[in-house]
């Protein structure tokens, strides 16, 4: 997706598609980190 801003910004200098590049990067870490760890939903009966 940041595929796209990118070009634009690229091939234009705007700003407003850098910093819409920067946020799509954003929302794709937070997106990871919103994903459960694994280690708190291990099996804890013996």
């Amino acid at each position: 997706m940041i595929d796209v801003p990118w070009k634009i910004f690229s091939q234009t200098g705007n700003i407003e598609a850098y910093l819409w590049m920067k946020q799509v990067e954003l929302d794709e870490f937070q997106e990871l980190d919103d994903e459960p760890d694994i280690s708190l939903i291990e099996d804890t009966h013996f």
